[in-house]
């Protein structure tokens, strides 16, 4: 491992999905659920972004080990564990703020996410309409939003919604997750 760790801001929908996500991946550090993109000054708040008014997307940011894991890779985890083909919208979840959105932190990220994003566009029949945006400021979320699922495995969405994209996750890329859950 090294000692220095990697910034990625990404949404595809709810927050409390792609944190599920990306918390079994290896070389992840953390990830925080939060917004991002909008236009409304200062830090929202849930009811706030759920209204779609704010401009913000549901997002969330990892702070990873590129010795463990690239850039690429969480880009290639993100876009095969949600929909990158449905704009602001992902299942029942629709609106702005459930946009697929790839906020990047320097132009060495915008260029990978790019080439990501026009190989990945191979396994879809519709287009990728995954927003490419420099990275804005992140407002993270309240604690009751952070770790979701694992504090809540039995809720109904999460029964319904992430259960799946886990399974999907541990289908597709068993060789990038944690040997123990962490």
């Amino acid at each position: 491992m090294s000692n220095t760790l990697a910034v990625a801001t990404i949404g595809g929908g709810c927050f409390w999905c792609v944190d599920a996500v990306f918390r079994e991946v290896n070389g992840i550090h953390s990830a925080v659920s939060g917004y991002s993109g909008g236009q409304v000054p200062g830090h929202p708040t849930y009811r706030e972004v759920c209204s779609g008014l704010t401009g913000h997307a549901e997002v969330v940011q990892l702070e990873f080990d590129p010795s463990v894991i690239s850039y690429a890779d969480v880009l290639r985890i993100f876009m095969t564990t949600h929909d990158p083909t449905t704009l602001n919208r992902q299942g029942a979840d629709v609106g702005t703020q459930y946009r697929s959105v790839i906020y990047y932190h320097d132009e060495q990220q915008r260029e990978t996410a790019a080439k990501v994003l026009e190989e990945m566009q191979a396994y879809y029949d519709e287009p990728i309409v995954t927003e490419l945006s420099p990275a804005v400021a992140f407002y993270a979320a309240t604690e009751d939003h952070q770790n979701y699922y694992n504090k809540q495995p039995n809720q109904g969405y999460c029964s319904y919604v992430i259960t799946p994209k886990l399974q999907k996750l541990r289908r597709l890329h068993s060789e990038k997750l944690r040997t123990t859950k962490a």
